[in-house]
């Protein structure tokens, strides 16, 4: 793996940096993190219903991790792609899932033509999104969807907005910076970004989790 600083904010190397440090371990543990939430697999099943609905136009897992997401979809019968800023990531991915497609890349600036989605979906990546990039990337979001183009987001959250600094993970040094943000706040930068907030959710930390989980269901305007 390359050690060569991307263009870019920091941010997104420091993340790549450590993703790539854990990777390994990260898959292990969360190989299919949705199979034992069957309220959030609910909800990513609505995201592919609507999806599926409105066309053929395929979704992008943003920050796919070990891929079992894009996985989900491609199995609800959504034509999907993972989308990961660790290389070491897209590899696991790809050696665990070799029939879907995954690449590098960041939600900063996909690689992708206007208007070519049917969907975005994040789980538990914008959480390494600072606030002063978050409305960059919605924006991204909105350009790549085609209209009526669907977002799932599902964030760690809580009452308050708040940060938090990683320095160690899986025993491996990292560097790795998370954001809690209230559903209200992620809200109000969606519909900014011209993607107008339709559905929220929010569940109780389960056993070996910390905080809220918020979902948001947004679309982009027609």
């Amino acid at each position: 793996m390359s050690s060569e600083k991307p263009a870019g904010p920091d941010f997104l190397y420091t993340t790549r940096v450590s993703y790539d440090a854990i990777a390994k371990p990260y898959s292990e543990q969360f190989a299919d993190h949705l199979g034992d939430q069957p309220l959030d697999l609910a909800l990513v099943t609505a995201f592919a219903e609507l999806v599926r609905t409105r066309g053929t136009a395929p979704v992008a897992d943003v920050g796919s991790g070990p891929g079992y997401v894009t996985a989900r979809l491609d199995a609800l019968g959504v034509p999907a792609f993972g989308v990961d800023v660790s290389p070491a990531m897209v590899a696991l991915a790809r050696q665990a899932h070799p029939g879907l497609r995954f690449h590098v890349g960041s939600m900063t600036s996909l690689d992708l033509p206007d208007e070519t989605l049917g969907g975005v979906l994040a789980l538990y990546s914008i959480i390494h999104i600072p606030d002063d990039h978050l409305p960059a990337v919605f924006a991204e979001f909105h350009r790549v969807l085609v209209p009526g183009g669907q977002v799932l987001l599902g964030f760690q959250s809580g009452d308050e907005n708040g940060h938090l600094h990683l320095a160690e993970r899986f025993d491996q040094q990292i560097s790795l910076d998370y954001y809690w943000r209230t559903p209200d706040a992620v809200a109000e930068e969606l519909l900014r970004a011209g993607l107008r907030p339709r559905a929220r959710a929010v569940r109780e930390p389960g056993d070996a989790e910390t905080r809220p989980r918020a979902y948001l269901l947004a679309e982009k305007k027609g």
